[in-house]
């Protein structure tokens, strides 16, 4: 494991280049122990080549990088004792059962024969696998292989985890019940580095977020802290009939910083309010007085979705 107040991944100034195009342009990493980082960006933003090169799959062209405390150039060997990687697609033989999969991986690994067998029966168990785990893998639902491949990356008990887009096609259930089990693990003292397009993946698992764009880190921090980038929460009020709108600015515009935006279309209005302590209960007093029928009135904060978009230009994918 990481020793104590040690980072668990720590990278200053990594790039990469192929031919040229600068795939990354220096990234800079911190990761605590027992903690998820979740890496966003746009396709071909770089985060698949930033967890090849902290795998040790991929050398860097520039900059260094720690792993578990150990040099992922000049110590690789010892890089890898202490990581698992899960990519987007299950790695594991669908021809073998479930238990025959995570055996075979344990005996490699030299736990020996009783040793890899009942690391076996631990990991299906955790991981709800044990109706299915002398069934062929080839008969196993996505979210199933999801699991069995996520319980082959604990095989050797990794103190840092890689996942790389790990819920790519999952139906929600399934993406669920996995954004669990990573929680547990790093409620264990794991450390999870996690690569996504599912922004709420993020939202829901990473203690901090590096947003990356063209190679390069363009935005750091918690996902509160991201969305509060974009702009403070807004007021979204809609009233219950199109006659009721003019009276409803009147009664909103003494309340807001600026001018509400109105959608006719919608019967909507969005404002900012001047005092986020007092002004929900202004705006309501203010829209009863003037016998405004609603249809809705909720305080709306930014999404991640939209911090993303903000800083990076792009929409989200996934």
């Amino acid at each position: 494991m990481t020793p104590h107040g040690e980072l668990a991944i720590e990278a200053e100034g990594l790039r990469k280049r192929y031919g040229d195009h600068e795939a990354l342009a220096g990234v800079d990493l911190a990761v605590p122990p027992g903690t998820v980082l979740g890496l966003l960006g746009p396709n071909g933003a770089g985060k698949t080549t930033t967890v090849r090169m902290l795998a040790t799959l991929l050398p860097p062209d520039g900059g260094s990088a720690l792993v578990a405390g150990h040099d992922i150039v000049r110590e690789r060997k010892q890089v890898q004792r202490h990581i698992a990687l899960a990519g987007q697609y299950a790695a594991v033989d669908e021809l073998l059962t479930g238990r025959q999969n995570l055996v075979l991986l344990g005996r490699l690994l030299h736990l020996g024969r009783r040793g890899a067998r009942a690391r076996a029966g631990e990991l299906l168990e955790r991981f709800n696998l044990v109706e299915a785990a002398d069934r062929a893998v080839g008969t196993y639902s996505g979210g199933m292989r999801r699991r069995l491949d996520l319980a082959t990356c604990l095989v050797a008990r990794p103190s840092v985890l890689f996942l790389d887009e790990p819920t790519t096609g999952l139906d929600p259930a399934s993406r669920m019940g996995l954004w669990t089990m990573v929680r547990e693990l790093v409620s264990e003292g794991v450390t999870v580095l996690l690569t996504t397009q599912y922004l709420e993946e993020a939202d829901y698992l990473a203690d901090r977020i590096v947003v990356i764009d063209k190679g390069r880190s363009v935005a750091e921090g918690t996902a509160d802290e991201l969305k509060r980038k974009v702009g403070r929460e807004r007021l979204e009020v809609a009233v219950a009939h199109p006659e009721g709108l003019a009276d409803a600015v009147a009664a909103l515009t003494p309340v807001a910083v600026g001018v509400p935006v109105v959608d006719e279309r919608r019967c909507s209005i969005s404002l900012e309010l001047l005092d986020e302590s007092g002004g929900i209960a202004a705006a309501a007093s203010a829209l009863h007085e003037r016998g405004v029928a609603l249809a809705d009135f909720a305080l709306r904060r930014p999404t991640l979705d939209e911090a993303f978009l903000d800083l990076t230009g792009h929409p989200t994918t996934g």
